[in-house]
Parts: structure tokens; C-alpha cells; sequence
């Protein structure tokens, strides 16, 4: 009996490894998380999702702080210019503007609180990654660099893991 019990304690703890290390191995591929990989870091950012045309107009507007670990990941339906402003944000940000297949194609940095002059991001882009100012600059990262997000389907570059 006592070895049955045993053998029973030891079949759950495994169940819960696998099912712990399953976790780990999709956590990127979640709506709530984007993962950067550069040459010099690879980031975890817990992002909300502005998906709708409503949402993206009011992106991160009105906001006095923003967790460390934080940001916001704009989704357009389809690759187009793009150009963003400041108007009625109240903290700095870094832009990171992304293909359609997850590349990294220009970052702006330290966008100017409350500051309506337009921040182009170019040509083609269909993502787009507001951060704390200075992330991208303290991480290293630049134009080529990959972001892993579930929203990114057309050939992206780091797949989401299945």
C-alpha cells in the first residue's frame, strides 16, 4: 500500500512537470506576452493588445507610469505606412515598428511626452511595440531584430512554438 502511494505521489509530480515545462516552452505564444530576440538580449514584455481601430487611436493616452516589463502591441489587419504621435501621452516611449513576418524594420526612441509632431515608422509595417523609453537602447536593440507574438502569421521569422 505504502508503495503504491509512492508510485502514485511520483506519476502526479511528473504529470505536473510536464505540464509545467509545456508552459514554459509556449509562454511567448500567449496574447499578453511579446518576446524580442536580438543579438545582445532576449526580452519578455507584458504588452496590452490594441487589435480594433478604437483602441489604437487611444493606445497609451492619459497614462502616468507603466510597469518596467510593460507595453502596448498595435495590430493592424495588413502591412501599411504608418506614423504615430504623442497627443495626450504622458510618459515617454520607444516605437518599435515590425513587418508583417516579425522583423524589426526602425525604432524610435524616447518619443517626447504630449509632443504632436508625427513619428513616421515606414512602409510595410503591420505591428508596432510601444515600450518604457530607454528599453530599446539598454537591451541593444535595432532594425532586424525578432518579435514572437501569436498575431504574427505570415512566415514570421521566430515562429510561435506549437
Amino acid at each position: 500500500m505504502l508503495l503504491g502511494k509512492c508510485f502514485a505521489r511520483l506519476g502526479y509530480g511528473f504529470i505536473w512537470l510536464l505540464v509545467s515545462m509545456t508552459g514554459i516552452a509556449t509562454a511567448g505564444c500567449t496574447d499578453s506576452i511579446v518576446e524580442i530576440k536580438s543579438a545582445h538580449a532576449h526580452i519578455k514584455l507584458n504588452v496590452e493588445v490594441a487589435d480594433s481601430a478604437e483602441e489604437r487611436a487611444i493606445g497609451l493616452m492619459h497614462r502616468e507610469n507603466m510597469p518596467y516589463n510593460g507595453g502596448m502591441w498595435f495590430i493592424y489587419e495588413t502591412p501599411r505606412t504608418v506614423a504615430f504621435w504623442m497627443r495626450s501621452t504622458l510618459i515617454p516611449l520607444d516605437m518599435i515598428f515590425v513587418d508583417q513576418h516579425g522583423e524589426v524594420q526602425k525604432i524610435h526612441m524616447n518619443a517626447r511626452p504630449l509632443d504632436e509632431t508625427p513619428i513616421h515608422g515606414g512602409d510595410n509595417i503591420q505591428f508596432v511595440l510601444e515600450v518604457n523609453a530607454g528599453l530599446s537602447e539598454r537591451y541593444g536593440l535595432g532594425a532586424g531584430d525578432f518579435i514572437r507574438h501569436p498575431s504574427i502569421k505570415q512566415d514570421p521569422v521566430w515562429p510561435c512554438q506549437k
